[in-house]
């Protein structure tokens, strides 16, 4: 196996851990803390990241602003969502919608950046929206409402908007500083937010739940660290496809690590394989 393929599958492998660890965090913890928490680790081991390789150069405030604004939809919309998402409807389904984002990014490239529309995009449109409604019909047997699909779908949205503005940020700025500009903005932001309206709960979290939601902030920023080198020494047709295997991961990992808290049925497993063959449609076959 060459070094491109292995970051990018030890990045899924990561992102399916961290998605893991707040499952079991949320089970005595709250979706704010667990995102509060997340955000700190992320923000210590980017800028720590930053000062290994090289500090910051080669930096433009256009760039900057777009990865702030990233910062605000993504990391801190998209990452909130998320938490209440795997807290709601589980790991498993939760993983599973989440993997819509090349879809929606997409989507975003076709209208605002001229990109063409193929046939492995079409093809892998119908395959993801079939998935996505065999999760949502799953629901009332797993024990959520169906409506609580949306959250997993709002995330989605937010990573595949972030997508486009880090694709056009990246022209002017390197990778590691521009994502420790975007996780340091949604902190700061984040912080403020819960502070004034009030919220100082976040603060309050020890034992497990605050174990497992450092252990997934580690694990996340890694997974992500590791996309982005993969996807400077490789293309993102290779790396893409191969990090979209996360939910794989976690069905494989929940009967393991999730035994009691996941309950997985035919139509999660269906709907998630039907899911990623989607991603790799779109961006595999169409060269993305």
């Amino acid at each position: 196996m060459t070094v491109v393929p292995a970051l990018a599958l030890g990045a899924a492998l990561f992102s399916a851990a961290a998605t893991i660890c707040i499952r079991q965090g949320l089970r005595g913890g709250d979706p704010f803390t667990g995102i509060w928490i997340n955000l700190i680790v992320g923000t210590v081991s980017l800028w720590a990241a930053v000062s290994v390789t090289g500090g910051i150069f080669h930096i433009s405030l256009r760039s900057v602003l777009l990865f702030m604004l990233a910062g605000l939809i993504g990391t801190m919309g998209g990452r909130l969502l998320r938490f209440h998402a795997i807290d709601k409807v589980g790991a498993s389904v939760a993983s599973a919608v989440l993997n819509l984002q090349p879809l929606i990014s997409t989507g975003l490239a076709i209208l605002f950046l001229g990109e063409d529309v193929t046939l492995p995009i079409v093809l892998g449109t119908v395959v993801i929206v079939a998935g996505t409604v065999l999760l949502s019909v799953s629901g009332r047997q797993i024990g959520f409402s169906p409506w609580h699909i949306v959250l997993p779908l709002g995330s989605a949205t937010c990573f595949g908007v972030v997508a486009i503005l880090r694709k056009i940020g990246l022209g002017q700025m390197g990778p590691v500083v521009a994502t420790a500009i975007n996780v340091t903005t949604a902190l700061v932001a984040y912080s403020a937010f819960m502070l004034a309206s009030g919220r100082l709960e976040i603060l309050a979290c020890r034992g497990r739940p605050l174990a497992y939601f450092v252990v997934a902030g580690f694990t996340e920023n890694a997974g992500v660290f590791m996309t982005i080198v993969g996807l400077s020494l490789g293309a993102v047709s290779v790396v893409t496809p191969l990090t979209a295997t996360a939910p794989i991961f976690v069905l494989l990992l929940s009967p393991f690590l999730l035994r009691g808290v996941e309950i997985l049925t035919t139509r999660v497993v269906v709907g998630t394989v039907l899911i990623v063959f989607g991603v790799y449609l779109i961006t595999a076959l169409s060269g993305r």
